[in-house]
């Protein structure tokens, strides 16, 4: 009778290191594209499909599944090993993209774009815990910089096409495109992603995932009714949604508490740092997805820039953001020092953002270009540097738990940004544009009509008086919320000032769990191996058994 050994810890030389880090590159880019293409395609979509006073649901659908997957991505990577999520993540996110481009209505589109977030939240999940697995936090700011980075060009890269596809193709190709980006990224995936796979050794808490799910849709819900001129704040419906997710938002505390291995243990509130940088994640989250959602949709309708020249126009804010990204990873690596980074960002995007208050149909574009810089530049130092000190700060048997729940909370503040602010922007722009094809003579009825399949292209052919009045409306409906946003970043500059800092670990999470060998002896025992496989084979070598042991 044989007795089963333990597999040998992996070898984190630094070549499988980059290997792997091409994987978790590739499906960073699927992920983050997609949340930005739609946005300068959005208008054309929702002018097609019809919905443009529901147009806010289609980033409040994929945000929302994201946010409600990333805790059930964090734990699962803890607990199962996150080689096989990745993959079956990049898969859901594909196969969503296929039914995003042969939607037939609004709402059948709105369903495969939460599916899409189904996926997407796991590729960012995973990316972000996965670095932490390989590389030690004193040296993984230069790893998360160029992730940061990714982001960044996706910011860009994504408007950019968006519009390339709706001023020469159809708003279909911003959706087929993900087609061959997530083939590729599933070959490279099942190829190079070579990490250890587990099995669990507790129950998995389906109720914590149950109560969470619920509490995060009820929240969105009701801000969203809150926002909404047909029910208001002092709608019974909107208090509906509000009860149901503070009743959820308890059952999950008790489920937690009580739970063998909850889905967020909360244990990780006591930890101080961890406490702190979430709630920068969340306030940043609040202002930061509001403000990037709407400007190229701004762009295009308010200053009459076409899709693909709105696209252009975010190219500043992907230099900022990609810059100080890869700068600050580098001196933190350099320094082991962070605390610096979170304060001047909250600075120089709270300066942005004021700038931002001020845009108008007359603003020069090259203005605009420097405001978005701005603004890219104060992100690039946050970001990432977040999601560090987090990891930084918990065992290495957490690093998904406590990467999920920080991403977790950001989302949710995107949630809450995008829908409350994305009501307020849609609600005073409808009653902008109603206003306008009135005075132009339009009835109560037609007026309505014309506000809910507005596009770019029918914008165009608007006389003369009646566009300017679209033109002005747009303008007049966004600018002020960049006023609303502010308080929110105002809190993340005091919250980062109290940030506290701690020396940089020096293990990656495989090697602290015991499952890998890094560094030096990593390197040294793999050139051993490929040694071993140079030496010629003895003799009698038909007689040796070279079974894998």
């Amino acid at each position: 009778m044989t007795t089963a050994t333990a597999p040998a810890p992996m070898l984190l030389t630094k070549r499988r290191i980059w290997i792997i880090f091409s994987a978790l590159i590739a499906g960073m880019l699927l992920s983050s594209l997609d949340q930005t293409i739609v946005s300068t395609a959005m208008p054309t979509i929702v002018g097609d499909l019809g919905g443009v006073s529901n147009q806010v649901w289609i980033t409040t659908a994929y945000i929302l599944a994201t946010t409600i997957v990333m805790p059930v991505y964090g734990k699962l990577g803890d607990v199962l090993g996150r080689r096989w999520l990745f993959i079956a993540a990049i898969a859901i996110f594909t196969a969503a993209s296929i039914g995003c481009a042969f939607a037939g209505d609004f709402w059948t589109f709105v369903v495969f774009r939460a599916l899409q977030g189904l996926g997407g939240g796991g590729l960012m999940i995973l990316s972000q815990a996965i670095i932490a697995d390989i590389v030690p936090a004193n040296e993984r700011g230069k790893y998360l910089g160029p992730l940061g980075a990714i982001f960044g060009l996706s910011a860009v890269a994504g408007p950019l096409l968006g519009g390339f596809f709706v001023d020469h193709l159809t708003w279909q190709w911003a959706f087929y495109i993900n087609i061959p980006v997530g083939i590729a990224a599933l070959v490279i995936a099942i190829f190079a992603l070579t990490l250890p796979t587990k099995k669990a050794t507790q129950p998995i808490d389906i109720l914590g995932i149950l109560f969470l799910s619920i509490a995060t849709t009820c929240l969105i819900f009701f801000t969203d009714f809150g926002g909404d001129k047909a029910y208001g704040w002092g709608s019974l419906a909107t208090w509906a949604w509000g009860v149901g997710m503070l009743a959820a938002a308890v059952a999950f505390v008790i489920a937690e508490a009580k739970a063998k291995d909850p889905i967020i243990p909360l244990s990780l509130f006591k930890n101080p740092i961890f406490i702190n940088a979430t709630a920068i994640g969340l306030a940043l989250g609040i202002g930061m997805f509001a403000a990037i959602g709407f400007v190229p949709t701004f762009l295009q309708m308010s200053s009459g820039t076409s899709a693909a020249a709105s696209g252009l126009l975010m190219i500043p804010m992907m230099v900022g953001l990609i810059g100080t990204s890869i700068l600050s990873g580098a001196l933190i690596t350099r320094t082991g020092r962070y605390k610096l980074f979170p304060v001047l960002g909250t600075i120089i995007t709270g300066i942005a953002m004021v700038c931002m208050t001020t845009l108008a149909a007359s603003t020069p574009i090259w203005l605009i270009c420097v405001y978005l810089f701005v603004f890219g530049a104060g992100l690039g130092l946050i970001m990432q540097v977040v999601v560090l000190v987090v990891q930084n700060a918990v065992p290495a048997a957490q690093l998904g738990t406590a990467t999920s729940t920080n991403n977790y909370f950001r989302e949710v503040g995107a949630a809450l940004g995008t829908a409350v602010f994305g009501t307020l922007f849609t609600t005073r722009l409808t009653d902008n544009l109603t206003a306008v094809f009135t005075k132009a003579g339009a009835s109560a009825s037609d007026a309505a009509g014309a506000t809910s399949t507005l596009s770019p292209e029918a914008l165009n052919k608007l006389p003369e008086a009646v566009h300017t009045g679209v033109v002005n409306a747009y303008a007049d409906a966004l600018a002020p919320v960049f006023w609303y946003l502010l308080p929110f970043i105002a809190v993340a500059f005091l919250l980062a000032l109290f940030l506290k800092q701690i020396p940089l670990s020096e293990q990656s999470g495989l090697v602290a769990r015991g499952e890998a060998i890094g560094g030096e002896e990593a390197e040294r025992l793999e050139a051993e191996r490929r040694e071993a496989e140079r030496a010629p084979a003895p003799a009698d070598a038909d007689l040796v058994d070279s079974s894998p042991q």
